[in-house]
């Protein structure tokens, strides 16, 4: 019954936090955006929902490790892997392997230990959920794309709209290759070892690891009724049991439940676990684990990295925040590039950025202009969120929110070098930040107020200049308010004959 139940939750869970992130034509509803804010890493640096992160120290302290069993879609998709590959071919048989103690310290330190010198990209690497996200933004919803578009034209035929069309497009070559650098290198890990990644690389799996040991229940062995047989060993796809030594290292253990039906003398339980622990390589790998928590920080603390990264963001052209991320420095303490914002903005506004934001600032999110601009009305990107990295703004606070300011470069505008009217920079401004004044010949140009701008982006996507646009948004370090509209004197106008 356990096994079955954590199959179900599992298989819901992944399925319904796979279509959030790929579903272009809002059929989630919005409240399904909990399953990725009850996520571990993400509640943690949401700060306010500090709520989620003790209920699962609170839970795995319980019962183990069941949020790698049922909540992380990482370890839900290589449940998947290692379930296909054990009907592939021959059934496989897994095996006990020893633990990876300092690889296990190193993944949950060093990502850890960056973050807080101010380098998110290891941790946003590793970060299971995180992972996730970017495999099915950058590899799933492109194929759900196509497939929709499938759909779109063999319904056509038959004159049923009941689909339309969209573009395909990749978002980042970059954040591609990482893409298919983690499909690949965690899909073979769980094709030849099931849970491999997860109790070797992942620092969530290092940091439950550490309460699971001391958990109440767990799969426990009894010694007296194992007879070595080695069939729950084989079915443990974290490689935690051994047969030789009847014993579980519960810091391993997924709570899968897979070995509970595989003993034929039922010498293996889910129990309380009371009594004497168990001796031998489970405690020495616990003072290891330990040993290289205290001395890997020590040794790293000493290194310069702020000297070693160089000037990091210091580019010419600002790159501009997503509406609500406050500051480069507030992005770069929550943001751990799920691209959850990417997949969801429906202007198609937001990518991955490369260098944009320097070596720290990889793969987080970025505004650029190139295919749609800001829309004034949309807050979508902070209400998807889960990491509190863009702060979720009302309709007034993100109407009143500057991400940008608005630059004008004449010498290349086309009524200046071609002597042609154009205005359309000033047609797409919500905030009239770009109002057009006479000039000689009958004609208008351009005059931008930054201090009213909110750096949506209108004026910059419909500019025909190329390839440098006559009028671009430069970013804003930390975002603020726009000044608000000067309302003139309303004047009264009395007409004493007719109008025309």
């Amino acid at each position: 019954m356990l096994k079955r139940a954590r199959a179900i939750v599992s298989i819901v869970t992944c399925a319904l936090v796979t279509f959030y992130f790929i579903d272009f034509a809002e059929l989630s509803p919005r409240p399904l955006g909990w399953l990725t804010r009850i996520q571990l890493l993400p509640a943690l640096l949401a700060g306010s929902a500090l709520v989620i992160v003790i209920a699962w120290v609170v839970l795995t302290l319980a019962v183990g490790r069941v949020y790698c069993s049922g909540i992380c879609p990482m370890g839900i998709f290589q449940d998947v892997v290692a379930w296909i590959s054990r009907r592939a071919g021959k059934r496989k048989r897994y095996r006990y392997r020893p633990p990876r103690v300092y690889t296990r310290g190193i993944a949950l330190i060093v990502p850890a230990l960056l973050f807080f010198l101010g380098y998110p990209l290891l941790l946003g690497l590793v970060d299971p959920y995180s992972a996730y996200g970017r495999m099915t933004t950058a590899l799933f919803r492109p194929l759900y794309l196509a497939g929709n578009n499938l759909l779109e034209m063999i319904f056509s035929s038959f004159n049923n709209h009941a689909f339309y069309r969209v573009g395909i497009f990749v978002h980042d070559p970059f954040s591609l290759g990482i893409a298919l650098l983690t499909l690949a290198g965690i899909g073979v890990l769980a094709w030849r070892g099931g849970r491999t990644w997860c109790n070797t690389l992942c620092p969530v799996g290092a940091f439950l690891g550490l309460l699971g040991r001391w958990s109440l229940f767990k799969i426990r062995l009894d010694a007296g009724k194992c007879t070595r047989c080695g069939a729950c060993a084989a079915k443990c796809k974290a490689g935690c049991i051994s047969s030789k030594d009847k014993s579980v290292d519960s810091s391993r253990c997924v709570a899968c439940f897979n070995c509970l039906d595989a003993c034929r003398f039922n010498a293996i339980g889910f129990t309380p676990a009371v009594g004497r622990r168990s001796r031998g390589s489970v405690d020495a790998s616990r003072r290891q684990f330990l040993l290289a928590s205290a001395t890997i920080p020590a040794a790293l603390a000493s290194r310069p990295l702020e000297r070693l990264a160089g000037t990091g963001n210091r580019r010419k052209a600002s790159p501009v925040l997503p509406p609500g991320a406050v500051s480069r420095e507030h992005l770069s303490r929550h943001c751990t590039s799920c691209h959850l914002c990417v997949s969801k903005c429906p202007s198609r506004v937001l990518k991955p950025a490369f260098m944009e934001y320097g070596l720290a600032g990889m793969m987080q999110p970025v505004v650029h202009y190139e295919r749609g601009f800001c829309n004034y009305n949309c807050t979508v990107c902070g209400e998807v969120c889960p990491n509190g990295a863009i702060r979720a703004l009302t309709t007034e606070q993100k109407q009143m929110t500057r991400i940008g300011r608005v630059v004008f470069t004449e010498e290349l505008c086309i009524v200046i070098t071609d002597g042609t009217s154009c205005g359309a920079c000033s047609e797409h401004c919500p905030t009239q930040a770009v109002t057009m004044v006479p000039r000689e010949g009958g004609l208008t140009s351009p005059r931008v107020d930054p201090s009213i701008c909110v750096g949506c982006g209108g004026c910059e996507y419909i500019c025909p200049v190329r390839p440098r646009r006559a009028i671009h948004v430069e970013g804003l370090p930390v975002q603020s308010e726009r000044a608000a509209f000067k309302e003139e004197d309303e004047k009264e106008i009395v007409i004493d004959d007719f109008g025309f």
